[in-house]
């Protein structure tokens, strides 16, 4: 079953078929069908989310499912949050359409900057899954997860993207950029929604691995 991916992330495409596929389902990004991208007005992820897939699915006709993530900082009340891909950008410090390695990076600096003599450190990972079958599902499937940790004073770790280098998981003595795919794959914010969606595609839609 092919499953259109509200995003044109190639990393993100990797990680959520890597979790999804034992279902049978192939991800294609929405770029692969020539679907520009959505709107993403609102203030929570589920909202945007919703959007996401909903266009989507409208667009490629078929289901989709869009991943709508970002890290909630306790310092900052919750931000950048849904804005977290858009962070330095909304302040300024990049041009619209730079390469996503750019951007990240800008991001992170951003938040080292902002966060610069701040004791309390904690922040999380947050994951909002939403898959529809088609454009006007009245019964979209909402799977959300959270990856805690503390954030660290400079970037640690190649692997991962956006915030990964500077979220630092005490239980594990890495940041979440120091973990191989698989490790993070089995852990993270994302696997953990994943894992809540699976069981929903399998008891709504009967998917089984």
């Amino acid at each position: 079953m092919q499953l259109i991916l509200a995003s044109n992330n190639a990393k993100k495409l990797r990680e959520l078929q890597a979790l999804l596929g034992p279902l049978g389902l192939n991800l294609v990004t929405q770029g692969s069908l020539g679907i520009p991208e959505a709107e993403e007005p609102h203030i929570t992820f589920v909202e945007n989310a919703l959007a996401k897939a909903r266009h989507a699915a409208a667009q490629g006709q078929g289901p989709a499912i869009a991943d709508d993530s970002g890290l909630c900082v306790r310092a900052l009340g919750g931000l950048p949050g849904v804005r977290s891909a858009r962070y330095a950008l909304d302040a300024g410090r990049h041009p619209e359409g730079v390469p996503r390695e750019m951007a990240d990076q800008a991001n992170n600096t951003l938040l080292l900057e902002t966060m610069q003599g701040q004791t309390e450190r904690h922040a999380h990972f947050t994951c909002l899954l939403v898959a529809v079958r088609h454009a006007e599902d009245p019964e979209p499937l909402i799977a959300e997860g959270h990856w805690a940790g503390q954030l660290l004073d400079a970037p640690r770790g190649s692997e991962g993207f956006g915030y990964d280098p500077l979220l630092w998981l005490p239980e594990h003595a890495c940041s979440a950029a120091d973990m191989r795919p698989e490790q993070k794959n089995a852990i993270s914010h994302r696997a953990i929604a994943c894992r809540r969606m699976r069981e929903l595609m399998a008891h709504h839609w009967g998917l089984h691995a």
